[in-house]
């Protein structure tokens, strides 16, 4: 571009009389290739940008693939839950204090859910003591407590508590992850 444009200014140089006609032409070719230089940059830089979104859009497209075959590898593989342990628990029927009415009367029922057979054959063979324990918690309760929406949910947390003391020396950790009633009578 330099070199056409100096060359245009050289001839006009040469042909005095011409040399207005040559400065307009030689400026607006110069503007012209200016121009053309600014579309043809604008053209580059649309291809680019086309072409990285092109690429972008395969590249998703195929990790999207590969994370469905990787789905469908693994979704053969099912996932079986334990089977849960429970320890069942005959039901107790205790004197509790009451309120206006006197001494009143706790029937419940509740079954142990343990995380492992050590846990279930630890409490079994030391059933007397935890029904012990149990017994004299239950006695232990106000009526009016029993009744109230959390006062079983706080009963089931102090049944949890009882096995923070040791059942036998040495004890391995016991692994009691929930207390369920089947029974619960006020009376």
């Amino acid at each position: 571009m330099a070199y056409s444009r100096h060359r245009l200014v050289s001839v006009a140089l040469i042909l005095p009389a011409h040399r207005a006609s040559f400065t307009t032409m030689a400026e607006s070719m110069a503007n012209s290739s200016t121009s053309s230089g600014k579309k043809w940059l604008l053209i580059v830089l649309l291809m680019v940008l086309i072409s990285s979104a092109t690429a972008a859009g395969v590249y998703l497209l195929l990790d999207q693939g590969g994370q469905a075959q990787a789905a469908e590898e693994t979704a053969p593989e099912s996932v079986v839950a334990p089977e849960p342990i429970f320890v069942k628990i005959d039901p107790f029927t205790v004197n509790i204090s009451g309120d206006e009415y006197g001494n009143r009367l706790l029937y419940v029922g509740l079954s142990l859910r343990v995380g492992n057979e050590e846990t279930r054959d630890l409490l079994t063979s030391h059933m007397p003591q935890v029904r012990s324990r149990m017994l004299m918690l239950f006695a232990d309760q106000n009526a009016q407590a029993l009744t109230s929406p959390d006062g079983k949910t706080r009963l089931s947390g102090e049944v949890m508590n009882l096995f923070d003391i040791p059942l036998a020396e040495p004890q391995p950790e016991l692994a009691i992850s929930d207390v369920l009633f089947t029974d619960f009578i006020v009376q």
